[in-house]
């Protein structure tokens, strides 16, 4: 009875634990992938063609291996590029032709940034996704089934377009406020000097005249501080 009793409070114990773990490993893991889809916008902005698309390849292989860290897996570098290249490889096309379109002068370039930056943040949290679940479930690089996980990404890779929308505005939200608090700041003149000791002088000339009205100093003493706080200003 005791035993059973020692046993079942041990397997909860170690429940809790393995739950705080793997809470801790999510987050972690939401964190690393959040942080890479910013990563992965700035670079589908990069005003030069194709050198965006390998700027976002690189940014999503750093994940994988980041990922690979929080689940204990090791990382296989061959391996995920190969995991990468096969569920990104329509989405990269995509991307790739933004790539060009930067090529037109101006507007090409401002367009094509804008298109890759959602493109390239959707595809980095699609893939995200997927590795953090396969993880979650034990999995490893060795035994990533793509063809199983590809319905999975692209799943997630509709959802990751209206998250990188909400983190553009997020981070246009930020930028501005930044930039209203720099206006606010240089509108706050800086009080002159000169107004500073002007109403200094004020007090203490209102101050002397209490102590003589209360008979602390007499007319003399009064019309020598005077003289002297006159002079200073």
């Amino acid at each position: 009875m005791l035993n059973q009793i020692f046993k079942r409070t041990t397997n909860n114990l170690k429940d809790k634990f393995m739950n705080e773990v793997n809470k801790e490993r999510s987050k972690h893991a939401d964190s690393i992938i959040r942080n890479h889809i910013l990563f992965s916008m700035g670079a589908g902005i990069i005003p030069f063609p194709v050198v965006d698309v390998f700027a976002v390849s690189a940014a999503q292989l750093d994940m994988i291996r980041q990922l690979c860290r929080v689940y204990d897996v090791d990382f296989a570098e061959t391996q995920g590029k190969a995991i990468v290249s096969s569920l990104t490889t329509a989405t990269l096309a995509r991307v790739g032709a933004g790539s060009l379109a930067k090529l037109i002068p101006v507007v090409g370039s401002l367009v094509g940034g804008i298109t890759n930056s959602a493109l390239a943040g959707a595809s980095t949290f699609a893939l995200g996704e997927v590795f953090k679940a396969h993880f979650e479930t034990g999995g490893t690089i060795l035994d990533f089934d793509t063809d199983r996980l590809k319905k999975m990404y692209k799943e997630k890779f509709e959802k990751g377009k209206r998250v990188a929308e909400e983190m553009r505005h997020q981070q246009e939200k930020k930028k501005q406020a930044m930039e209203d608090v720099a206006k606010e700041m240089d509108i706050v003149e800086p009080v002159p000097m000169e107004k500073t000791n002007k109403d200094s002088a004020i007090n203490k000339l209102k101050e002397l005249g209490e102590l003589k009205a209360t008979g602390i100093i007499n007319d003399e003493e009064f019309e020598r501080m005077k003289k002297s706080i006159l002079d200073e200003f």
